[in-house]
């Protein structure tokens, strides 16, 4: 699948930093991605599924939170909770409907705490969830348990600690702002109850989220309405063409059912 030429994005102000964020127009539902920490907007997932919204003439919409990609603000400053600001204030102003929320990694989590937060307002938009690799609670479930005591002392009295990235040439960031709201932002804690269908994707090879939490995941969703598809070879990334075709398939599938 060819990935469309990105246009300049556009930017919302969300409590003074600048959000870029890209929005085709189309039928409901539409599509919102939500990506993973570090990433940005125009990478080879959203890409294609930016491509296959346009042939089927479906509304997509993206954006990067702080601190990613081409938005305003530090990495280093953001949050869980400034990072689901964001993405409730993008979605709030330019989507209109129901929507498919798809979210990978991280975006996974944001996509759960943005289903919670829209039905405590009253608003049934989420017509349903395509979670990739997902990372719901990372902070407390994947990376607390896992410091070593010299990350420790760099939390305590610096503030954060750096670990390399097979992704970047930067290094990720974890702060102790990001891991200390993080747990105002728990979704594993018990059953969870997104009203809407939920099809999570998970690589079998995933060096970074373990597929041991995408069950853990599912087992706290309602049977009877998610779809968990384990992937052999799959990694992190799932940007394979076999793993963008998976991807298309589930969000089309989605689609057609919230139709």
């Amino acid at each position: 699948m060819t990935p469309t030429a990105a246009a300049a994005p556009e930017f919302l102000d969300v409590d003074e930093t600048p959000i870029a964020f890209r929005r085709q127009t189309g039928a409901a539902p539409g599509v919102v991605w939500l990506g993973g920490y570090k990433s940005d907007m125009l990478g080879t997932k959203a890409e294609t599924l930016g491509a296959w919204a346009k042939r089927q003439g479906h509304a997509f919409l993206r954006h990067d939170y702080s601190g990613h990609g081409e938005s305003g603000g530090a990495f280093a400053d953001g949050t869980i909770s400034r990072w689901l600001a964001q993405s409730l204030a993008v979605f709030d102003r330019f989507t209109a409907g129901r929507q498919i929320l798809v979210g990978s990694s991280m975006g996974a989590w944001i996509a759960l705490r943005m289903a919670q937060e829209l039905r405590k307002a009253g608003a049934d938009r989420v017509a349903g969830l395509v979670l990739l690799a997902p990372a719901p609670d990372f902070t407390a479930e994947l990376v607390e348990p896992q410091l070593t005591d010299g990350q420790k002392k760099a939390l305590a009295e610096n503030g954060y600690f750096e670990e390399p990235s097979e992704y970047s040439d930067e290094p990720y960031i974890y702060t102790r702002a990001l891991i200390e709201d993080g747990r105002d932002n728990l979704v594993m804690t018990g059953p969870i109850d997104t009203h809407c269908p939920v099809h999570i994707l998970q690589g079998l090879a995933d060096p970074d989220v373990p597929p041991a939490h995408a069950l853990k995941l599912a087992s706290l969703l309602p049977a009877d309405d998610v779809t968990l598809s384990l992937i052999p070879q799959g990694d992190h990334r799932l940007s394979r063409p076999q793993d963008l075709d998976m991807l298309v398939g589930a969000v089309e599938a989605m689609v057609e059912r919230a139709a």
